[in-house]
């Protein structure tokens, strides 16, 4: 069975194969985090949603007109034979490029009416970024169903990641709500973190400080919870200072980049809209894993006061320490 379904556009091939094929590009619009190894042979990761996610080989690539490619879902419980295959053909056309998707192979009308649903979504959200540039955030990444600690790493990483897209290298010496961090020195800190708990998991990472903030963060984040999905929740990790446990671990990265995202975005007077049940689920990881000895050996602040209208959001970060309204 099939799933068939084209879309103008207004780009040239080139940038057009771009947004359906490089990482970066596919954070603009599907995917939450991406590994692609772009040539025949090679295989793919894509965390569409939190908990979601979607991998595959490419089996034929012609660069700025077709890329054809397996697919199947990665999550447990997925059925072995749900391999499908998807094609991308690009084609010039008057008013921009022409891209048709197949995707067929699909074993019922219930998995085609599900993929269906969610690419007719995600067309949509490349429509929106190829004709202005920002598809928004995606609202089916914000809020997962099943939350634990690693789809809900998964969603706060969706939410930096937005917030780093947005820094420009007149924000670098912009002061943050850390004491010790303008937003160029916040980025080293959260990279460093990231980074660290990449490779006390076993995932090979290289960070490099000339990418823009986030493709940095971004290239670090992904191998690190593939591995942390890989791994799995159970038991302790060696984090070379301690052995912690995982779930602790996987907390410290739900922090890391919730906590850091509203950060940044008070550096540069942004927004941020995080649904309330992503943040009330991250302030119980906190609550969990900021102790009174945590705050004592410097890492956090005492929490601040709040009043009693105070978001979701606010709750959380004044737990860290962080003056709201400062």
């Amino acid at each position: 069975m099939i799933f068939d379904k084209t879309v103008l556009l207004p780009l040239g091939l080139d940038e057009a194969f771009e947004l359906v094929t490089q990482p970066a590009r596919l954070r603009r619009w599907q995917a939450v985090a991406a590994r692609v190894d772009l040539r025949v042979g090679g295989e793919f990761r894509w965390t569409v949603t939190p908990g979601h996610h979607a991998t595959g080989t490419f089996t034929e690539i012609e660069p700025g007109k077709r890329v054809v490619f397996t697919w199947g879902w990665e999550q447990p419980g997925a059925p072995a034979d749900n391999v499908s295959t998807v094609s991308i053909t690009l084609e010039p056309a008057e008013a921009g490029t022409s891209v048709r998707l197949v995707h067929e192979g699909l074993a019922t009308p219930e998995a085609v009416a599900a993929h269906a649903e969610g690419w007719n979504h995600y067309l949509d959200r490349l429509l929106a970024e190829a004709a202005t540039g920002d598809a928004g955030a995606d609202e089916w990444a914000a809020a997962p169903q099943d939350l634990n600690e690693l789809t809900a790493a998964d969603a706060t990483l969706a939410v930096v990641q937005r917030v780093l897209a947005a820094v420009t290298a007149e924000d670098a010496q912009k002061q943050t709500p850390c004491a010790d961090f303008d937003v160029a020195q916040l980025v080293d800190h959260l990279a460093g973190s990231v980074a660290g708990i990449a490779k006390a998991l076993g995932a090979e990472v290289t960070d490099d400080a000339g990418k823009s903030p986030e493709v940095r963060i971004a290239d670090l984040a992904q191998p690190a919870l593939e591995a942390f999905y890989r791994r799995g929740l159970d038991g302790t990790v060696d984090m070379g200072f301690a052995e912690l446990p995982a779930t602790m671990v996987a907390s410290i990265l739900n922090l890391e980049f919730l906590v850091h995202a509203w950060d940044f975005a008070k550096a540069m007077g942004l927004e941020l809209h995080v649904a309330d049940e992503l943040t009330d689920y991250v302030e119980v990881l906190a609550q969990n894993t900021i102790s009174e000895q945590v705050r004592a050996g410097g890492s956090f602040a005492p929490a601040t006061p709040v009043d009693e209208s105070a978001s979701s959001l606010e709750r959380l970060v004044a737990f860290t320490g962080r003056a709201i309204h400062a």
